[in-house]
């Protein structure tokens, strides 16, 4: 378990990293920069706790699966989002647009969340495959 849970966390840094290094990109910086926080790596870890949901729905269709996978992490994004705040007086994220909600999570992320959810069912299949504890 403990393996596995610095697989998600540092797969999820990466991810975020080349996620905001291509934003970047797109908002007219040649340097790609991207970025995280260390409290990222905590919460992407956690996936490890979602695999027990994954082996309940793993034989639903894939779009029921990726549309739980979006309310999840947004639930997750939400929560944990609120709890830095509330404890530490920090927003890890904070979005601005038109659907954010509270600041701690966007509507707009929804397909982003979905893939995101794709990744982690296949990462996990490959862990289990080679089991990697």
């Amino acid at each position: 378990m403990i393996k596995r849970f610095f697989i998600y966390g540092i797969a999820g840094w990466g991810i975020e990293i080349i996620w905001t290094g291509i934003g970047s990109l797109f908002d007219g910086d040649l340097r790609m920069m991207g970025y995280s926080n260390l409290w990222m790596f905590f919460i992407y870890g956690c996936a490890v706790f979602l695999e027990p949901i994954h082996h309940a729905i793993e034989h639903w269709h894939w779009f029921l699966r990726g549309a739980l996978w979006v309310a999840i992490i947004w639930a997750i994004e939400y929560g944990s989002g609120w709890l830095l705040y509330s404890l530490l007086g920090v927003h890890p994220w904070y979005y601005t647009d038109g659907l954010s909600v509270n600041g701690f999570i966007t509507l707009a992320y929804a397909p982003a969340w979905f893939i995101a959810g794709m990744v982690f069912e296949r990462l996990h299949r490959m862990l289990d495959r080679y089991r990697i504890a």
